[in-house]
């Protein structure tokens, strides 16, 4: 069954081209070891919340935008194997002066449970 990894990260200000080129170095990456499809998407309507938000997930600061990203894998299995050999390639290593606050990215991994529409 379908298992995704769901990502939000706070991007640097002025690092919008920086990030994306990061991202479509990085997905091919992700195709090869395994995952079926990865999105990345970039802040357009994002609103304040009365007690959270996707600002305040990832302790955005003044001027940094917010990315959400996920990949799809066949299944838990397939992510897991994907993700150990990801994590022993050199061209993950993220770049010296990253674009996003890596410390204030947050991710997790996720069991499909309804999945309906395009596909």
């Amino acid at each position: 069954m379908t298992y995704v990894d769901g990502f939000m990260a706070p991007v640097k200000p002025g690092r919008k081209d920086d990030y994306i080129a990061m991202a479509r170095e990085a997905a091919p990456l992700f195709m090869a070891y395994g995952a079926r499809r990865v999105v990345e998407g970039w802040n357009d309507d994002i609103k304040p919340g009365k007690t959270n938000d996707m600002r305040g997930a990832v302790l955005a600061e003044a001027g940094e935008d917010v990315v959400f990203s996920w990949v799809e894998w066949p299944d838990k299995a397939t992510r897991d194997t994907g993700w150990e050999k990801m994590m022993q390639d050199e061209r993950m290593k993220p770049p010296q002066d990253n674009p996003m606050a890596g410390a204030r990215l947050i991710y997790g991994g996720f069991a499909v449970i309804v999945d309906e529409g395009a596909g």
